[in-house]
């Protein structure tokens, strides 16, 4: 078979496990408030462990990536993981219990933890250096889509009834006939001979990449987390302008990650700073809220993630070479996933106790702290260092 073709299917296969993995929480946030509805008597923290929970299990999993990475090959690590994910997901349609529903979503976790590092890392080893910034900027991308059919989608289930939102996980079976079909089948710890990733050796490899990625969901996570409040609340919005508003930051980052690959070749130094610089202009959009200015700063927030993600997945692609996906890639996903949980156990409480509890633009006012802080953490440890050559594959330690 002609060689472009194959690598069509490789990168077509790869990129669709790019589209589930944010499908985890976000594909049931819409419907959350008619799931909190239905279990009325269950305390408001198990039904808000509904949305975190898959994301602990993805941290937990990502541990163990490695060892089981020396055990099973490709094929069947992405068989075993889109298996659980559509069981896990799918399954909870028929669960009317609180308890179970949240192990099925801890197994729905488990499946993710399984799918993301292949999805970033497998295309750090099947194509070059040069290819990755373009395949990194089309992986981010199907997540932001991912994130908008799934939002789209779950929400329009949910109105048939609350079980019906998770339905929408029967799409993880499109990506695994296509493993089945195309995924070539590579052994990936065989490659790698030091251990668990997540030894201090690895962390102090990669940690501008890792704390960068833990830096950028803590920020972007202010933003689903506090928006509908601050929108409804101070502006009087319509919940349909609000999700206009918030799937459209999705389409912004989407079509951001579809060039990245240009501007990652146009700006190839200065595209550090884009994701700080951008958060930073969004959220202090926020702080002066009107309509226009929510929208706008809406809009820069979804520039910031669109650039950020992908940034940080090539450069640590580029270094970490053919091992990726054994090596850093569960490291970025656990970081990922980290950032997203605790985001709001931390930015809320310190937004009470400096803005007050009053003061609806409080987690706004953290959002731009944070953003200078991730600058200073970019220019502390990027700043004066050059990426690897495009044309040359940098060797894994």
């Amino acid at each position: 078979m002609d060689k472009n073709r194959v690598s069509k299917k490789v990168t077509t296969t790869i990129l669709s496990m790019s589209l589930l993995t944010v499908m985890a929480g976000a594909a049931i946030a819409p419907a959350l408030g008619i799931i909190k509805a239905h279990f009325s008597e269950a305390p408001a923290m198990l039904v808000q462990f509904i949305v975190s929970m898959p994301a602990l299990l993805i941290i937990i999993t990502n541990l163990f990536f490695l060892p089981l990475s020396r055990v099973m090959r490709t094929r069947a690590i992405a068989t075993t993981g889109l298996l659980l994910y559509v069981v896990a997901g799918a399954g909870c349609f028929f669960v009317d219990n609180i308890h179970v529903l949240l192990l099925m979503r801890a197994a729905l976790g488990a499946s993710v933890g399984l799918i993301m590092p292949l999805s970033t890392g497998l295309l750090a080893y099947y194509f070059p250096p040069e290819e990755q910034a373009r395949l990194m900027g089309l992986s981010a991308a199907m997540n932001q889509m991912g994130g908008v059919v799934a939002t789209l989608l779950a929400g329009f289930l949910a109105t048939i009834a609350w079980n019906y939102a998770f339905l929408v996980y029967l799409l993880g079976l499109i990506a695994l006939v296509m493993v089945w079909l195309w995924l070539p089948d590579e052994q990936l710890g065989s490659a790698n001979k030091r251990g668990i990733p997540f030894q201090p050796r690895q962390l102090l490899k990669f940690h501008p990449s890792v704390t960068g990625m833990l830096l950028l969901m803590m920020i972007f996570f202010i933003f689903p987390t506090n928006f509908a409040v601050l929108a409804s609340q101070q502006l009087g919005l319509s919940a349909e302008l609000i999700t206009i508003i918030m799937v459209g930051l999705d389409v912004v980052a989407f079509f951001v990650d579809l060039a990245f690959g240009g501007v990652m070749h146009q700006c190839r130094q200065g595209v550090k700073y884009f994701a700080p610089l951008f958060f930073f202009l969004g959220y202090a959009a926020y702080l002066f809220p009107s309509v226009l200015m929510i929208a706008l700063g809406s809009a820069f927030i979804g520039i910031a993630n669109g650039v950020g993600v992908p940034y940080l997945n090539t450069i640590a692609s580029i270094k970490g070479g053919k091992n990726s996906a054994t090596t850093v890639m569960p490291l970025l996903s656990a970081a990922l996933y980290l950032g997203q949980f605790i985001s709001p156990i931390i930015v809320t409480p310190f937004s009470h106790i400096v803005f007050g509890e009053n003061d609806l633009t409080g987690p706004y006012k953290v959002g731009v702290l944070l953003s200078i802080l991730f600058f200073v953490q970019v220019y502390l440890t990027r700043h004066f260092q050059s990426l690897p050559p495009a044309n040359k594959q940098s060797q894994s330690e």
